[in-house]
C-alpha cells in the first residue's frame, strides 16, 4: 500500500509533536517544517520507519530570508524520496541568522557531505557533527558568503557594464 499524507503526517506528530508543523502539499511534493533541534531524529526516523522508506536525499540545500525575524533568517532544505512508492517529501528547518548552525546528517546519508559543504561554502551555515566541513567550491581565502542577500550581486565599481543596456534604470530597480 502506498505512503499516503495522512501517514506521514499522523506518524511525525505522534512522535515529535510540536517540533514538526506546517504540513501542506506544494505541486506534487508534501512538504513541513522541523525546528531545528530535531533535524536528525526526523530524519532518521523517516528512514529507518519500515512503512515511510525515505531512504534516499536528493537534496540538502540553503535558503536566506534576510527579512524574516532572526530566529527564521536561514532554513534548511531536504528532499528525501521514498523510490518504493515514488513518495517525496520536502522538510524545512529555519535557524538563527546570527549564529546559523545546525546538526549534521552526514552519518544518516553520506550523500549529504557534499551537499552540507556547499550550503557551508555559499551561506556560512555551521553543520554540527561534520566530519570536514570546509570550501568545496570557493576559494579558501574568501570570507563572505556569496549566497547571503547582503551579498552584492555586482561589483558596484566596474565601469564596462552600463544598467541601460541590460534594461534596468534607477526607476525600475
Amino acid at each position: 500500500m502506498a505512503v499516503e499524507n495522512n501517514d506521514i503526517q499522523e506518524k511525525l506528530t505522534a512522535t515529535f509533536g510540536a517540533a514538526v508543523s506546517n504540513f501542506h502539499q506544494d505541486r506534487d511534493i508534501f512538504t513541513l517544517e522541523i525546528t531545528a533541534d530535531v533535524n536528525t531524529a526526523v530524519i532518521l526516523f523517516l528512514k529507518n520507519d519500515p512503512a515511510l522508506r525515505f531512504h534516499f536525499l536528493t537534496d540538502l540545500c540553503g535558503v536566506h530570508y534576510p527579512k524574516n525575524t532572526v530566529d527564521r533568517q536561514f532554513a534548511i532544505v531536504y528532499h528525501l524520496h521514498n523510490w518504493y512508492d515514488n513518495k517525496r517529501i520536502k522538510i524545512k528547518a529555519f535557524i538563527n541568522g546570527d549564529k546559523p548552525e545546525i546538526k549534521s546528517i552526514s552519518k544518516i546519508f553520506l550523500s549529504s557531505n557534499w551537499m552540507e559543504r556547499e550550503t557551508y561554502d555559499f551561506y556560512g551555515v555551521n553543520f554540527i557533527g561534520h566530519p570536514q566541513l570546509k570550501r568545496i567550491l570557493n576559494m579558501d581565502e574568501m570570507i563572505s558568503f556569496p549566497m547571503r542577500k547582503e551579498f552584492p550581486l555586482e561589483d558596484g565599481g566596474r565601469t564596462d557594464k552600463d544598467d541601460r543596456f541590460f534594461g534596468r534604470t534607477v526607476d525600475n530597480c
